[in-house]
């Protein structure tokens, strides 16, 4: 089995990957964002690091995948490929940080690979309102993310949702996480492991 979790920066991915993967027992696979060399320099200069950084989660996300097929494991992974092929990448391609040559050299690149490899069974959606990104952002006080603009995180909010709307509601589970707080209250964190439970029994 291998749930994903999916959502804007600061929607709380790394938290629920780490509890949903202690609550089942499960493998927990995280984003690549400690040991990787592009991120600090991609925040201080889009336009010129938006390319290697993309290159760099799709071949970390494509291992990643390789391995939940090889492996007889239940994997919980923290953010899938799709989302830095069909949110991140066209953003910065629109917003004019990543030129149209290296866009289409990095989506022909994905394509291949998507090829090769299978999806989540499945995917977990954390929606959430632009207030509730910042505060999760700041309060969490990565430096690198200092310099996120609001217009920034609400250009992917858009996408992600343009995405969501377009993605199999069969293998889905959306959770709205602007008046829950699954980390410190329990009761939110049962209500959300129910859904998933629903979801799973969907597919099972």
């Amino acid at each position: 089995m291998h749930i994903a979790i999916a959502g804007n920066i600061g929607a709380g991915k790394t938290s629920l990957t780490e509890l949903i993967a202690k609550h089942y027992g499960w493998e927990a696979h995280f984003e690549d964002v400690i040991d990787n060399p592009y991120l600090d320099d991609f925040y201080t200069h889009m336009e010129r690091w938006s390319f290697n950084l993309q290159i760099y989660f799709l071949k970390s996300r494509f291992q990643q995948l390789l391995a939940f097929k090889n492996s007889p494991k239940n994997v919980v992974q923290d953010r899938t490929v799709y989302e830095d092929a069909h949110i991140f990448a066209p953003n910065l391609n629109a917003m004019g940080l990543m030129s149209q040559r290296d866009f289409k050299n990095y989506y022909d690149l994905f394509n291949l690979m998507e090829s090769l490899v299978d999806g989540p069974d499945l995917l977990i959606y954390l929606r959430s309102s632009i207030p509730n990104l910042v505060n999760k952002i700041h309060k969490r006080g990565r430096d690198y993310e200092n310099s996120i603009s609001i217009e920034y995180l609400s250009r992917l909010n858009e996408r992600y949702e343009a995405w969501i709307s377009t993605y199999d509601q069969n293998k889905m589970v959306i959770i709205d996480v602007d008046d829950i707080d699954f980390v410190d209250n329990k009761d939110d964190l049962k209500t959300i492991i129910s859904k998933i439970d629903e979801g799973l029994a969907k597919i099972s």
